[in-house]
């Protein structure tokens, strides 16, 4: 049962074509091989992976609901891993040897029923852990795939990719030097210097990456890889590059699986880059092009103020209709939310498409609001990085003008772990954050060695 019968699976096929034709709905018939190293169409626009849906149609929605169920949390190769358990879905044209995992994805979908209730008056409030994970983020779910193409690529054609390159922000740069150490492929990482945290920072170090502290930001942290990758054999890793996405993508039918193939009324993610964005869009719209369900959920992209291009043309143009007249891009402010203090986003388009198709909205949160719905919700047993207090924030805020309702279903992203952050948390709880009262915070009560003073303290706290 885990595997698709052999003389219907050599059928499915993926390629690159321009996501202009994604935009457009039609077919230029300009498209590449996955075993190219392009990353740009020709006339310089996104590549997005199309699959030959004809050919995995060739298949019911009730055989994929249940392979997909019978590989969950297996331990046969490659198939218990949360990506490559969608292997057809992913990348149907790669080899089980040349599959790097880590059995990645199958992340808690976590009932959030105590903050739900209290903060929110919600019922059936759900926290997709994705940072539950091996180098504790999301972006574990692009990197084997990636990893694993590279690592095709590499044996096919000897010398035409020496190392893979990344510019991050963290967290990118954590599973791209993991990835690459399994497999034995030198990695190089862009870092903005003294904009990342130290347990961001010491993850590529520790997997053997060359590290380059840069003095600028993300955006030109990007601009430089890009150089360097046009003119060397290092290959992009950045999410321009598809491939991240087919991983991506997957915690969206993960969601729909945990949720017995029924389809949440909303989902909230944070937008820094915006690919995941159109990765979870792009997740339940196969799946509803497939027949697994009947419906997409209502998407919400969360932005840090600080670094919210999105939110302001979708602001200015009062909704998701004329949103591309209105977006400029900004030069981002500096934001606990580190991951995705962006202000040239690459997916730009993408997540436009993703918003559109969904009726999507977009909303914002200041660095006060941010941290103070992630301590909140850490109060009720989660713990948070400031990427999921920006979702966290923006779902607040929708509650409050009644946009979601109380008993509708929905599913907050969390996109990193909280460990990640700790430098964060430490300020927010010291309260030593200038200009933000920090009212969640719980700092440490210092007491004396005498058993009267302890029990002081202990009756402060709980009037006993």
């Amino acid at each position: 049962m885990l595997r698709v019968p052999l003389e219907k699976a050599h059928t499915f096929n993926a390629k690159f074509v321009p996501f202009s034709d994604v935009q457009k709905g039609s077919t230029s018939g300009e498209s590449y091989s996955l075993d190219e190293v392009v990353y740009r169409s020709r006339d310089g626009g996104l590549l997005d992976v199309q699959h030959d849906m004809a050919a995995l149609a060739q298949y019911g929605p009730e055989y994929w609901r249940a392979l997909f169920e019978a590989r969950v949390g297996t331990t046969a190769w490659p198939f218990g891993s949360g990506v490559w358990s969608k292997k057809e879905w992913v990348l149907p044209g790669l080899s089980d040897d040349d599959i790097v995992s880590m059995f990645e994805g199958n992340s808690n979908l976590f009932w959030a029923e105590r903050f739900g209730k209290e903060a929110l008056g919600m019922t059936d409030l759900w926290v997709k852990q994705c940072g539950n994970s091996h180098t504790g983020s999301f972006k574990d779910l692009g990197m084997t795939v990636l990893v694993s193409q590279v690592n095709r690529i590499r044996k096919l054609k000897p010398g035409s990719i020496t190392a893979v390159g990344c510019a991050s922000t963290g967290d990118t740069s954590a599973a791209l030097s993991a990835y690459c150490a399994a497999a034995d492929i030198p990695s190089i990482v862009f870092l903005p210097a003294d904009k990342i945290s130290l347990a961001q920072l010491v993850q590529p170090i520790a997997n053997g990456a060359l590290v380059l502290s840069i003095d600028t930001d993300f955006d030109g942290c990007m601009r430089l890889i890009k150089q360097v990758t046009a003119e060397t054999p290092i290959y992009l890793a950045n999410s321009m590059n598809s491939l991240r996405l087919e991983g991506q993508k997957t915690a969206a039918i993960e969601i729909l699986q945990q949720f017995d193939w029924q389809v949440p009324d909303w989902v909230i993610i944070p937008g820094g880059n915006l690919g995941n964005v159109y990765a979870f869009y792009k997740g339940f719209k196969m799946c509803k092009e497939l027949g697994l369900v009947d419906k997409m959920p209502r998407l919400v992209c969360a932005q840090a103020q600080n670094a919210n291009p999105l939110y302001q043309a979708f602001h200015k143009a009062n909704g998701v209709a004329g949103i591309k007249e209105s977006y400029t891009a900004m030069k981002a402010r500096t934001t606990f939310a580190s991951a995705i203090q962006i202000g040239d986003p690459v997916s730009i388009d993408r997540a436009i498409i993703a918003l559109e198709d969904t009726n999507g909205i977009v909303e914002e949160a200041s660095e006060e609001e941010l941290m103070d719905a992630a301590a909140r919700a850490d109060r009720t047993g989660m713990f948070n990085c400031p990427h999921t207090g920006v979702a966290l924030a923006a779902l607040l805020k929708l509650r409050a003008r009644q946009v979601i309702g109380p008993n509708d279903r929905t599913v907050v992203v969390s996109t990193a772990h909280g460990l990640k952050f700790t430098q964060s948390k430490v300020a927010y709880h010291s309260k030593s954050v200038p200009n933000m009262s920090c009212q969640f915070a719980n700092p440490p009560v210092q007491v004396r060695e005498d058993l009267g003073a302890v029990m002081d303290a202990i009756k402060t706290k709980f009037s006993l």
